[in-house]
């Protein structure tokens, strides 16, 4: 039997990677076009954290705390995301728009932070004809907020945008979509921009970094083309007064979910992602692996994050509840760090990876059920979407900044007066700094699942499984 054009194209779609994420409103094309915001975001969270990270420190020989400070800037931008999740509720434009204006404005921040980076790097690092005292500060400062700016406003855009045009069928395997595209922006951009600068010079950190900063634009581009509908304002729409920030937040809060949520998603961020920054110097100092060895955690643990992308999008297809997984995700998060502290008396290294590919999977677990459930949460008042994924942005990612502080500050203090003899000389090992911060990231564990109790007795959805015909995707695959 030979099969026609549309039969192939219909079997091809069905197949296909995340096919049941479409949907009649947002098709599959459509879809992965929109996806394209969240690669070009991966990308700026790789330079920012990773590769001009490297360089400031050691090609551009800049002080650790000027660095450090630096990369911190993006976070201080992150509490206005709900603001700017709210303007982009309220925004009213003569042809109806309200998501495309921000992620347009994002992309442009996002590209122009990117465009002064490297000049503004090289002025930092002395490279000047004229000595302008603090000049470098100013224009680095500048250059990390613009960047920082305009991925917020990017990325909460483009979430809010994705969450109208879904239905309530199709959203959860939305959210593991826009997830998964974010892990496949950085890996790709680690390993192309890795590439590029292999041979390092100051010339070829510019055309490295502007050229992320037109593929930042022409990415963005492509994913916001066609995406929302020209609808003209009606008079009575022009003439109604906006409503404002304070009411519409009032508004959010009222529903006496929407703040707890926000306290397990900055608890439980916060316990995940302080050991951000100690992973791979535990595996190097306590556990005694090479390199090497401790280069293939960040592999282990992303490719924890994708199982636990397709555990997510499995099971909230067959409409488990939200909150009951984000707090399977915090058990799992349990276990990890656990397996990590016990790695170093045990001296195994097999009980180390296990303990960071675990960290990955529960990490993934939590952050798409409580994504979802921002997504999902009512659009009706004064509060929409947009605040709501803003709020929910803006938790996340502050709790993220403030955590890699945290690690890495009390790893020093407290390893600092271990290896002094303070505790006594049982205690004088260098594994004692970082076994503080895990037992404190397992503790705020446990307080995670203590505000998230009454969240999971609430039972935002019907365990039953959907209805209608069986579709193979992404979650339906073996993990």
């Amino acid at each position: 039997m030979i099969l026609g054009r549309k039969q192939i194209k219909n079997l091809t779609a069905a197949w296909l990677p995340f096919a049941d994420a479409a949907s009649e409103g947002l098709p599959l094309p459509q879809l992965l076009r929109l996806s394209l915001f969240q690669v070009s975001v991966g990308m700026a969270m790789v330079l920012l954290l990773g590769t001009l990270n490297r360089v400031m420190i050691v090609e551009l020989s800049v002080a650790s705390f000027v660095v450090a400070s630096m990369i911190a800037l993006p976070v201080l931008v992150a509490p206005f995301r709900a603001l700017l999740g709210f303007r982009s509720d309220t925004h009213r434009s003569a042809i109806g728009w309200k998501r495309i204006p921000y992620l347009w404005f994002g992309s442009i921040w996002q590209m122009g932070g990117l465009a002064i980076m490297p000049f503004a790097l090289l002025v930092l690092a002395g490279d000047v004809v004229h000595k302008v005292p603090f000049a470098g500060e100013v224009l680095a400062a500048l250059a990390f907020l613009m960047t920082g700016l305009g991925l917020h406003m990017t990325q909460t855009a483009g979430l809010a945008l994705a969450s109208d045009r879904a239905t309530d069928e199709t959203r959860p395997r939305v959210v593991a979509l826009l997830y998964v595209m974010y892990l496949i922006g950085m890996v790709i951009s680690a390993i192309v921009v890795g590439w590029l600068l292999r041979d390092y010079n100051d010339l070829l950190l510019i055309r490295v970094v502007q050229g992320c900063a037109v593929v930042t634009l022409a990415l963005n581009l492509v994913a916001l083309w066609k995406q929302e509908t020209v609808r003209p304002m009606s008079q009575a729409e022009r003439e109604a007064p906006r409503p404002l920030f304070r009411d519409a937040w009032a508004d959010l809060m009222s529903g006496g979910t929407a703040g707890r949520l926000l306290a397990v998603v900055f608890t439980g961020t916060m316990a995940f992602a302080m050991q951000d920054v100690l992973l791979e110097p535990y595996g190097g100092q306590v556990m005694g692996l090479s390199v090497s060895a401790t280069t293939l955690l960040t592999a282990t643990s992303a490719m924890g994050a994708l199982a636990g992308f397709g555990l997510a999008a499995r099971w909230l297809s067959r409409k488990m509840d939200p909150m009951r997984m984000a707090a399977l995700g915090i058990l799992t998060g349990i276990v990890a760090f656990s397996a990590i502290v016990f790695a170093a008396p045990l001296d195994s290294a097999a009980v180390f990876y296990a303990g960071a590919a675990l960290i990955g999977l529960g990490g993934g677990l939590f952050a798409v059920a409580t994504l979802t459930a921002a997504m999902t949460m009512p659009a009706g008042g004064l509060a929409g979407r947009g605040l709501a994924l803003g709020a929910w942005g803006a938790a996340q990612a502050t709790a993220v900044g403030l955590a890699i502080f945290l690690g890495g500050a009390l790893r020093d203090l407290v390893g600092g007066l271990a290896m002094a003899g303070t505790f006594g000389p049982g205690m004088a090992v260098p594994s004692v700094g970082y076994s503080f911060v895990y037992h404190l990231e397992i503790g705020l564990l446990f307080v995670t699942l203590v505000i998230l109790g009454p969240l999971v007795r609430l039972g935002t959805y019907e365990p039953e499984p959907a209805s209608g015909p069986a579709r193979i995707g992404i979650a339906d695959f073996p993990t």
